[in-house]
C-alpha cells in the first residue's frame, strides 16, 4: 500500500451473509476480499419474449434481466508471513481461514445437517431443502445487490513446507437475485428493487449532461400528418 499522504482511500469490495428469516448479519458474516480484483465481468440475458411468437409480444419483457457477475480474487500470506511472531495462525495455517469462510457459503451447516439426520432417523417422511445465508455482493456504495452463488473454483498456487496453501486465486460466479427470486414486499425484495431505480436515475442523470433536444424527425410535431 502506498504511503503517498495525498493517495485516495480504496474501499474493498465483499460479501455480507444475512440471516434469511431476520435479514440481521451473521456472525462472522462479513468477508472482505483482501484484494479487489482488476476486473469485473458483468452479463444480462434479456428476458422477452419467445422466438417465433405473435408480433404484439415482440417488445414485452417479462421482468428483469437476469444479471451475472464473474470476477477473480486473489488471497496472499506473503505479507503476514514476513512478520510471523505478530501473525501465529497465518503461519500455522496459511489461508485456510480466508478459504474457508468463503467455501461456508455454499455449505449447509453442520448443525442443519445434523438436525436433519435426527428427523429422517425419528421418521419425518418430507424434510425442506436447507435454507442457505442470504448473499450480499457489496462492490462500491453504488452496487450492493443480494446475489446466489452459481461457480466457485480455488486454484492454489503456492504452500508452505506443511503444505497449507499460502496463495490462491478464487473465481466466483454470481447471479443477482431479483424480484422475480425475492419476495416484493420483504426485505429481500426491497434490497433488489433499488437496484432498477438507480439504473434509471443514472440514465437521466446522463441525458442531462450529454443529450440534446431530439432531432425533428421523431418529435410528435412531425408524426403529426
Amino acid at each position: 500500500m502506498t504511503t503517498f499522504p495525498g493517495s485516495p482511500r480504496i474501499l474493498k469490495g465483499g460479501l455480507v451473509l444475512l440471516d434469511p428469516d431476520t435479514f440481521t448479519v451473521l456472525p462472522n458474516g462479513i468477508i472482505v476480499l483482501q484484494y479487489n480484483p482488476d476486473t469485473l465481468s458483468r452479463t444480462l440475458k434479456i428476458q422477452g419474449a419467445e422466438e417465433g411468437g405473435d408480433r404484439s409480444e415482440a417488445l414485452r419483457l417479462k421482468g428483469p434481466p437476469v444479471e451475472t457477475f464473474k470476477l477473480d480474487a486473489e488471497i496472499d500470506a506473503t505479507d503476514q508471513l514476513e512478520v510471523p511472531d505478530q501473525n501465529p495462525n497465518t503461519v500455522q495455517n496459511g489461508i485456510f481461514p480466508q478459504l474457508s469462510a468463503l467455501e461456508t457459503i455454499v455449505y449447509p451447516s453442520s448443525t442443519t445437517l445434523q438436525n436433519n439426520f435426527n428427523l429422517s432417523q425419528a421418521g419425518t417422511l418430507e424434510i425442506m431443502p436447507m435454507m442457505a445465508p442470504l448473499t450480499l455482493f457489496v462492490w462500491s456504495a453504488n452496487r450492493i445487490v443480494p446475489v446466489r452463488i452459481t461457480d466457485f473454483s480455488i486454484t492454489e498456487e503456492a504452500f508452505d513446507p506443511t503444505l497449507n496453501p499460502i496463495r490462491a486465486k478464487v473465481s466466483l460466479g454470481m447471479r443477482v437475485l431479483t424480484i422475480d427470486d425475492l419476495y416484493f414486499n420483504d426485505k429481500g425484495g426491497a434490497m433488489a428493487f433499488p437496484q432498477i431505480r438507480s439504473r434509471q436515475c443514472w440514465r437521466r442523470l446522463r441525458c442531462k449532461r450529454i443529450c440534446s433536444p431530439p432531432p425533428a424527425a421523431i418529435t410528435g410535431s412531425t408524426l403529426k400528418r
